[in-house]
Parts: structure tokens; C-alpha cells; sequence
């Protein structure tokens, strides 16, 4: 293998290790509350491009992505636990919460061709795993119970800290997003919580050697990934806002309990900004996959444009860049039937070049659209290096497109269209045009007439 990708740890550029032959890959993932929307999930489809990138060149994978169905706090809801509170809103149980947005989850990434990951632990399946772990914290002096009776890491005892943000211990300011607003009991206010001391609350709760209560956030990452990894990850992948305090708080817990270096490579992906705003509940800018469905978009429209640019790169996404990508995905789909029927597969090496290079995705998308214009290259190797590259796209580049009707009121407009230049009525030919682009068709006028097409 020879993918080489950005780690956030060193800030530099290398090469991925393997662990007995296979790459151990961690990809953190969603907290099951809400629906994802598509800035979360352009981190699964950076996950799922390192995998395709892995394997195309001969390697294997075994990836590894938590299901968080214990809530935890973040500015999101202050002072509540999100999975009791979404409960609270939808008078639902909070497990039933849980298994109902998992299960979207799912759908979502299969829309945008994420492969499935070879585990999915759940958080509440998974407690004893962390109760063993903060145990051994505790013991190793790293970890003490606080005198409100939760179970606290002591950051000050890890040497390491910060080294994935840059943030300095000394440095930090009480009140940083992501935590608790009640901790009273620690020693520092750096510290947190690996296990919550449940108090007056009754749901969602379990028992331990410290009484009842219910796991910090940071400990879930650390117990799943080293359980189910066997004590070593190659590839930790997140957004870039679990870079701190999430990752950093998780490479502490791994590294302090094994008293080694556990992660390899820390991949975050970037922002993901739309029409130039954060994608916020608050801003009421949230786009689901469900969104561009109604719209009559592909949900794969997301993906080509997630691949346009770098996945460390913040990027912003628009309605006007989501409907060229699925345009374009419909010209290529049309190619790769005027090319021809066969499945042969030829491996393209400047392709391949790219995705290795730091997954280069807008190079390797400027490689295909270079493939689709040379004239030197036949149309069968035009369709086989295409379905090479679309074992990494994932853009479903071979499958036909849909042949949709068109209204009668549709026809009617064309009609009149027709006639309109026959007669040289230019002007209402131009106002044709744009009424029935705004129903959905793309018109074009050639030498053999007009012509109309899906967008």
C-alpha cells in the first residue's frame, strides 16, 4: 500500500502502516438523536474513500465505526442530555429514539454509497468495556473519583496532552464546548468525565464500582476502538470539531491505559459550510439527503461534490453546485452507455497517483474528465478506465439513467416552442426556453432541431 494521507498529530503528510497485513480503521461515528445531515456525512464518505483508496490498490480493511446511543452534552443542549431531551420532544423511550435515527443513519450512507463497516458497536452495548477501562485508569494513577462521586481523568498527569490540537494545558480556560456544565468535583478544570455519577436521573443509566450513573463521551471512543481494533488503530478519522476536546481526550485515555501510542494517523475532515454559512440547526440551513430527494436530486449529486474538493479543505456546498454535480452525473452515465456494454476493468496509474496522494480527489476528477475528451483513447478503454475510477467514486457511473415523462403541459410549452422558432419568434422562443428549464428540462438547439433533457 502506498496511500499516503495528512495526520493531524505531526502535520505532516505520510504514509498509512497496516497492523498483521490489514489497516485498522476507526471512523467516529454519529451520536443517534437526530438525523445526519450532509456536513456529517462527508466525514463517512472520507472514511469510506480511504477504505476504497486502501483496497483498489490491493490492500484490506477492517473498519470500525461506533454508534454513540448514549447521549452526552455539547452547546447543542445545554445543560441537557441529548438523547433524553430529543425523547422529551418526541415523547418516545430514548432507546427507541436511538434505534429509529440508527437505522436512517444507515439509509443515509447507503444513498451515498458508503460501504458498511465491518462493526458497528453501540455505546450501551458496550459499558462493561468502559467500566474496565476506567478501572485501569484509576489504578494507574491516571483517573480519580471527584467529590460529587463521578470518575474523572486527570489531564494533567497525561505528558502528552494537546498535541493533536496544539492546545497547551496552562493555556486552557475553564468552559470549552463538549462538556459538562456541572462538574464541580473535579480537581482541574481540564479534567472530565469518564463516568457520570447519575444522581437524580433515572433513565439511561448503569451500574458500576462507583454507583449508578452513565459514561462520559470521550470514554466510549477509547474502550470500542481498542476493544474491537485489538489495542491499535492505523487510521482514526473525524470532523475536524472532534480534533478538540474529543480526540484529544480519547488519544490520552488509549495512550495512558496501554502506555503506548495507540493511534497512527488522525484524519479529520474539514467544515462543511452551506451557501456560505455553518450547517446549524439554529442558522435553519441544515441539508438531509432526504432534502435533495425532494428536489429531484441524486443523492450521489452530494458525493461528486464532496470529491471536488480536498476533504482537509473546507468547502462550501450550494443548490446551484448540488444540481450541476447531478447534471454531470447524468452526462457521464449517458457516455458510459454510448461507450458501450462491457465490464472490463482497466487500471488508470495517474487516477490511482491521485487518490494516494493525500486522496487528491479533484485531481483524480480532473484525470477522468481528461479520459472523457481524448479523442486518442478508444471508447471501450473509456469505459473501463471509467469503471476502474468508479470502484473509489462510488459514483454509480454504469448505471443507466432514469428515463423519466415528461407532462403534458411539458409538451405543450415544446410545442409551442418549436413554433415559435420556426416562425423566427426569437424572443418567445428564449421565453420557452426558460419557463420549461424551470420546470426540470435542459433545451438544446442543434442542426437537427430541439432537443430536450433531464437536468
Amino acid at each position: 500500500m502506498t496511500l499516503s494521507i495528512y495526520d493531524t498529530l505531526t502535520r505532516t503528510v505520510r504514509p498509512i502502516g497496516t497492523t498483521n497485513g490489514r489497516a485498522n480503521i476507526y471512523c467516529c461515528g454519529p451520536t443517534v438523536y437526530r438525523d445526519a445531515h450532509v456536513g456529517n456525512l462527508r466525514t463517512f464518505v472520507l472514511s469510506d474513500l480511504i477504505r476504497r483508496t486502501i483496497e483498489l490498490a490491493g490492500g484490506r480493511v477492517d473498519l470500525v465505526q461506533n454508534i454513540t446511543d448514549v447521549g452526552h452534552m455539547s452547546e447543542d443542549v445545554i445543560g441537557q442530555d441529548k438523547m433524553l431531551s430529543q425523547a422529551q420532544t418526541e415523547k418516545k423511550d430514548p432507546f427507541e429514539i436511538a434505534q429509529m435515527y440508527e437505522e436512517h443513519f444507515h439509509r443515509d450512507l447507503a444513498l451515498l454509497n458508503v460501504r458498511p463497516a465491518d462493526k458497528y458497536p453501540r455505546a450501551s452495548e458496550s459499558i462493561e468495556l468502559m467500566i474496565e477501562m476506567i478501572t485501569d485508569l484509576i489504578n494507574k494513577g491516571f483517573a480519580y473519583i471527584g467529590s460529587d462521586q463521578t470518575v474523572y481523568f486527570d489531564a494533567q498527569a497525561f505528558e502528552g496532552y494537546g498535541q493533536i490540537s496544539g492546545n497547551r494545558l496552562k493555556d486552557l480556560k475553564p468552559g470549552h464546548n463538549y462538556e459538562y456544565t456541572d462538574e464541580g468535583g473535579k480537581r482541574f478544570h481540564a479534567d472530565w468525565a469518564l463516568w457520570k455519577y447519575a444522581g437524580a436521573r433515572s433513565e439511561m443509566i448503569w451500574d458500576s464500582p462507583w454507583g449508578a450513573g452513565f459514561p462520559g463521551w470521550h470514554i466510549e471512543c477509547s474502550a470500542m476502538s481498542m476493544h474491537f481494533l485489538n489495542k491499535h488503530v492505523d487510521i482514526h478519522i473525524g470532523g475536524i470539531d472532534l480534533r478538540f476536546p474529543h480526540h484529544e481526550n480519547e488519544r490520552a485515555q488509549s495512550d495512558a491505559t496501554l502506555g503506548v501510542e495507540t493511534v497512527d494517523l488522525w484524519v479529520h475532515g474539514e467544515h462543511l459550510l452551506f451557501e456560505g454559512r455553518k450547517m446549524s440547526k439554529s442558522s435553519g440551513n441544515v441539508v438531509l439527503v432526504s432534502d435533495l430527494i425532494v428536489r429531484g436530486l441524486d443523492p450521489l449529486a452530494a458525493r461528486l461534490c464532496f470529491l471536488e474538493n480536498r476533504f482537509r479543505s473546507q468547502m462550501d456546498l450550494t443548490w446551484i453546485s448540488l444540481e450541476s454535480a447531478h447534471s454531470t452525473l447524468g452526462r457521464w452515465r449517458k457516455k458510459m452507455i454510448q461507450w458501450g456494454d462491457s465490464e472490463e476493468i482497466l487500471e488508470d496509474s495517474e487516477f490511482l497517483s491521485a487518490m494516494e496522494s493525500d486522496l487528491d480527489t479533484p485531481r483524480a476528477l480532473q484525470r477522468i474528465r481528461a479520459i472523457e475528451k481524448n479523442v486518442e483513447i478508444s471508447d471501450a478503454q473509456k469505459r473501463a478506465r471509467f469503471l476502474y475510477a468508479d470502484k473509489v467514486l462510488a459514483l454509480d457511473l454504469s448505471r443507466a439513467p432514469v428515463v423519466k415523462e415528461i407532462s403534458k403541459e411539458q409538451q405543450s410549452l415544446l410545442d409551442a416552442r418549436l413554433i415559435a422558432r420556426n416562425e423566427h419568434r426569437w424572443s418567445e422562443s428564449d421565453s420557452l426556453r426558460n419557463e420549461l428549464e424551470t420546470t426540470g428540462l435542459e433545451i438544446s438547439d442543434g442542426k437537427d432541431g430541439q432537443s430536450w433533457s433531464w437536468r
